[in-house]
């Protein structure tokens, strides 16, 4: 299963992990639970319209900013400003309407002789979910990245900052593995990592970043035992690779509470003992990753 094309809220919620998570390697297998278009295996017609035709207009209105706009729609400002160039000097004349895609990424121009196998090779992104989301066209001029790991160059001013209360540690952790695309140094495969791997030693406390309400705390797959809180204005906290899980589903917590302790269960990316630490928003196209690091620049919340 993947978030981009959620099957119902409940298997989301009962399935917390995704494909997104760091060792879904680039390949075009199909496993029992993805239920998404194979390259080349099924006709044009199986596939939604290409993202790219179905694009959200925004008319820009007084007062917003490119930060404003990306957080309405739970994007990064560097999503907006890449569909809409024009954007990108910092101009935001009211009335003027801008494209909106469901969730970040690029937009990217092909050469007419290239594959899906190709494009999806030379970014790191799986073939079938590429093919699928470009609704399977044969030949492409422009097709739509999910999930990029990039940044606008420029236009600070709109990279702004819905973090959280708190920090999931007591005290600021150096960044082993960062959210985006990576490459496997023992495979060479490309790995997309929905999170960030705070370095930190084994049992050392796990803190809430904010109010909400445990949605999942059980043992899921790669994320070992997995804690699941989901926040207000439809965004979603993961605490993975736990030692020790202190809370249940259903209970409500606050930012700073002790929910569990670091730990190696699952199957980790890094070697090193470390915190796997992930933010999403649901969206029409159901939960989906986030960068973490712009959430966590306030300083640690002292722990309860």
């Amino acid at each position: 299963m993947n978030p981009w094309f959620p099957i119902s809220i409940l298997l989301l919620l009962l399935s917390p992990a995704l494909w997104l998570k760091a060792n879904a390697a680039s390949n075009f297998s199909r496993t029992g639970t993805e239920l998404i278009a194979q390259t080349g295996s099924q006709p044009e017609k199986s596939c939604p319209p290409p993202l790219l035709s179905r694009l959200t207009r925004h008319k820009i209105v007084a007062g917003e900013t490119i930060g404003s706009i990306a957080n309405q729609y739970n994007l990064i400002p560097a999503t907006l400003l890449g569909l809409n160039p024009s954007l990108k000097g910092g101009s935001m004349p009211v009335g003027r309407e801008i494209l909106v895609p469901p969730f970040n990424g690029i937009r990217v121009a092909v050469t007419r002789d290239s594959r899906w196998q190709d494009v999806a090779a030379a970014y790191g992104v799986r073939g079938d979910v590429l093919y699928e989301i470009n609704g399977g066209q044969k030949q492409p001029q422009q097709v739509f990245l999910p999930g990029v790991n990039w940044s606008a160059q420029g236009n600070s001013q709109g990279d702004t900052n819905s973090g959280f209360a708190g920090y999931p540690l007591p005290a600021a952790s150096s960044v082993a593995l960062r959210y985006g695309w990576h490459q496997n140094p023992n495979t060479g495969q490309a790995l997309f990592h929905s999170g960030i791997d705070l370095l930190v030693k084994e049992g050392t406390p796990v803190l809430a970043v904010d109010a909400g309400t445990v949605a999942f705390a059980s043992t899921q797959g790669s994320y070992g035992n997995l804690i699941v809180i989901n926040h207000d204005g439809g965004r979603q906290t993961r605490y993975a690779h736990l030692k020790d899980v202190n809370v249940g589903a259903g209970r409500p917590v606050n930012a700073g509470d002790i929910i569990g302790t670091v730990g190696t269960t699952g199957r980790p990316d890094i070697d090193k003992p470390h915190l796997h630490f992930e933010v999403r928003y649901y969206s029409s196209q159901g939960w989906v990753a986030q960068d973490p690091e712009p959430n966590l620049r306030r300083k640690p919340t002292v722990q309860r």
